[in-house]
């Protein structure tokens, strides 16, 4: 059977124009799985019956099976973990705060990346998501939501794995999000975070999307990098920053730079002016996260005044700056704490 998120618009058309099905039943089909989220053909009364018979007996519409869900204390974000088809493992959160929901949703299974205080990498990496596993893990959350009355407002591809290392999945999965035909979710509502892989955000910036960009850098120099990021062994800062400035210029558009403080590790005053400086006359943001811990590495969390102070020293700089309110940590849903109950 085959995953129906995994087929391209012009290959459905392919496919009903060979079933002699006149030209609009595509659009009917598409708007019905994207827009109105059916999860069986038999919801899809605006087509033959016999046209359902065929898709459903080609095409799934459900292929991610929840084997958990679990929510925090405060009700405020709830987690899920998926089995794929063969037997792999995802997870994506819903997160909410306020007036938003955002769905935190996964680009691969395990992650190749292995930052050393992220548990996700330390199950090791089993296999890339296809772009309709991506995008599935959204419409199964989407159709939860709208169950509770509620939809999404924003998506970040922030979850398990690093998106450039899948990059043409993820790309075709934020357009499908994006598109006005598909999901039609704002661009600016929608987040791609990468540990930093220079030639992919350069092809990302000739895509020429409204997506933003946030960037995984963690420390100001190469050499703390490589301790906590071992892929950045191969990648200098001073390459991905040479990558980052050529995508603001290509794009106007301002990165997020992500830093994950860890008490007496990166979290230094003059680490804090090491990193001013190297983001001096960007166009950018950073964004500072205090460590989630994990049961796999030792580091603790800052103090709330020492990351304040660190904060307070990039913004002397003029470097827009905000700590990161967490969600999640009671059950294991934070930045870095995916995959803890992937492999039992």
């Amino acid at each position: 059977m085959n995953n129906f998120f995994d087929l391209q618009y012009e290959d459905l058309e392919d496919e009903l124009r060979g079933l002699s099905q006149p030209g609009f039943r595509a659009k009917q089909i598409w708007q019905g799985v994207y827009q109105l989220q059916h999860s069986s053909w038999q919801d899809f009364t605006n087509i033959p019956k016999e046209l359902r018979v065929f898709l459903e007996s080609h095409y799934s519409l459900v292929s991610l099976n929840v084997l958990d869900e679990t929510s925090a204390l405060d009700q405020q974000s709830t987690k899920y973990l998926f089995s794929l088809s063969d037997g792999n493992f995802v997870e994506s959160v819903i997160l909410r705060n306020n007036d938003r929901i955002t769905l935190c949703i996964s680009t691969q299974s395990g992650c190749p990346v292995g930052c050393v205080f992220c548990a996700t990498g330390k199950f090791g990496f089993f296999r890339d998501l296809t772009s309709g596993e991506i995008v599935e893990q959204v419409i199964h959350l989407s159709r939860l939501l709208s169950q509770q009355g509620e939809h999404i407002t924003n998506i970040v591809l922030m979850g398990m794995g690093e998106p450039f290392l899948n990059f043409e999945a993820t790309l075709d999965a934020v357009k499908r999000f994006n598109d006005n035909f598909g999901m039609n979710i704002g661009a600016r509502r929608i987040t791609i975070s990468t540990i930093g892989i220079p030639d992919k955000i350069l092809r990302f910036a000739q895509e020429g999307l409204q997506i933003n960009l946030a960037v995984s850098l963690h420390a100001p120099n190469d050499a703390l990098r490589r301790e906590l990021v071992p892929v950045a062994a191969r990648i200098h800062i001073s390459e991905l920053m040479q990558a980052c400035r050529q995508y603001i210029k290509a794009t106007n558009r301002r990165i997020t730079f992500e830093y994950v403080l860890i008490n007496g590790v990166n979290d230094q005053p003059q680490q804090a002016e090491e990193l001013a400086a190297l983001l001096s006359g960007m166009l950018c943001h950073v964004n500072l996260i205090g460590l989630n811990p994990t049961a796999h590495y030792p580091g603790r969390t800052p103090s709330h005044q020492t990351m304040n102070a660190f904060g307070h020293i990039l913004l002397s700089h003029n470097i827009p700056t905000s700590i990161r309110n967490s969600q999640g940590s009671d059950i294991q849903a934070a930045c870095g704490q995916l995959a803890g109950r992937m492999r039992k």
